[in-house]
């Protein structure tokens, strides 16, 4: 994917295929939907991040804004929370609820959304504000919105790693060029997590945690080396024991240098 640096906002921008609905829909389609969202009752990212700030309970109200296929909704519903979701990838809600009309998923814009003020305990945002070259200005004004006082913003996208801002320091990304061409075929931004937290900041959060992830993957999306590119592509094949472990252990490595993913969990001012 066509990879370049704007400087004068300090992010990476990627260029290919504008994440559009239509887009959503598409990348999405599945041949076994409700075995994908069954498949978040495995995952453990979501569920224990959320266990760390907020205690299960029906009580506990959760939104998933750009829920996808809502296997994370299923996830933190299944672990006692009262989650819901929503996106605006139309077919694909339609698709949710044909499968699993108790999943509590509705179609909507995150920038728009059709809740009241102070609804929602947390906010889990799941590589959804990089998706967005107007900016997540709305979408930070209505996380605030629906966020109650005390309550938590679990917020991930990918990121400016020390790795990516040594090679923007030394120029090895083409500068990026406003174009009405790159702006039609914009997919996302890599962004500088200092900026993002400060904006929040603005907006009373405070930032709790942080915590960089997928180090072997921001390694190989920036190494570009056939023998390196070949190396990851064979461990990720193997399925072994040992090989998972090496995929473990280079990840937890690699974090704090490559991490192509960043989560931040901020929270919001008590009144």
């Amino acid at each position: 994917m066509p990879l370049s640096y704007d400087r004068s906002n300090h992010r990476l921008v990627y260029t290919e295929t504008k994440a559009t609905s239509d887009f959503w829909d598409n990348h999405w389609k599945d041949s076994d939907l409700k075995k994908s969202i069954l498949s978040g009752k495995s995952d453990f990212l979501v569920p224990l991040v959320t266990k760390l700030f907020l205690k299960p309970g029906q009580s506990v109200r959760i939104l998933e804004g750009g829920c996808g296929k809502g296997q994370y909704v299923y996830a933190l519903t299944s672990r006692g929370y009262d989650a819901y979701g929503i996106d605006y990838a139309k077919d694909t809600i339609d698709q949710i609820k044909s499968v699993m009309p108790e999943l509590k998923v509705s179609f909507g814009d995150v920038r728009n959304l059709p809740f009241p003020n102070d609804h929602f305990d947390g906010y889990w945002s799941l590589g959804v504000i990089e998706h967005f070259f107007e900016g997540y200005e709305s979408i930070a004004n209505e996380m605030s919105r629906v966020i109650k006082p005390g309550g938590y913003l679990f917020l991930t996208f990918p990121q400016l790693s020390v790795l990516r801002r040594v090679k923007a320091r030394l120029g090895k990304y083409p500068d990026f060029q406003d174009t009405e061409l790159n702006r039609s075929h914009f997919y996302q931004f890599a962004l500088d997590y200092k900026i993002v937290a400060a904006h929040f900041k603005r907006r009373g959060f405070r930032l709790v945690f942080h915590k960089t992830l997928d180090g072997m993957g921001g390694l190989k999306r920036e190494l570009g080396s056939e023998d390196f590119s070949q190396f990851f592509r064979s461990l990720e094949k193997n399925r072994s024991f040992f090989a998972k472990l090496v995929r473990l252990c280079l990840d937890i490595i690699l974090a704090p240098f490559s991490g192509h993913t960043i989560l931040l969990v901020l929270k919001k001012k008590s009144l």
